[in-house]
């Protein structure tokens, strides 16, 4: 049986839920950053020359950063599968990590909805239909 949340109960776990949030889209963003480095040291590597190492670096060097950041993107991939399944654990669906979007499982006159928040707002005051996304949520004032 899932684990419902009522506005109250989503509110006070919003400080955690937050700070969970922006580390991961700091590690997001970070992941790419490491990805187009990866891609630029070794694009031309495929053209046979290193023209985007620093200037002296040699293949040998190339490489050794490739592996390096190899690792990182690895560290950083695992931290945010961590704080997904925490997420996960709570019950809270992660919907968009660049925008902090979750939703919080609900129950109101028997039927399930999502408490909808995201990243930048003070409080849940959003909720939608299961069927519906972003895109249906409605303020809590409209909930029946």
């Amino acid at each position: 049986m899932p684990d419902f949340y009522d506005f109250d109960r989503a509110n006070a776990k919003l400080p955690e839920v937050r700070e969970t949030l922006l580390r991961l889209r700091d590690q997001r963003d970070e992941v790419v950053a490491v990805r187009d480095r990866i891609v630029e040291l070794n694009a031309p590597a495929v053209a046979g020359a290193v023209a985007s190492a620093p200037a002296g670096a040699s293949s040998a060097e190339a490489a050794r950063e490739t592996q390096q950041l190899r690792l990182r993107m690895q560290g950083l991939v695992d931290q945010m599968q961590a704080a997904v399944i925490e997420l996960d654990g709570c019950g809270i669906e992660l919907r968009e990590i660049s925008t902090g979007l979750i939703d919080f499982p609900a129950m109101v006159a028997g039927r399930p909805i999502w408490l909808c928040w995201r990243l930048g707002e003070e409080r849940v005051e959003w909720w939608h239909e299961i069927s519906d996304g972003f895109d249906g949520r409605r303020r809590i004032e409209d909930l029946d």
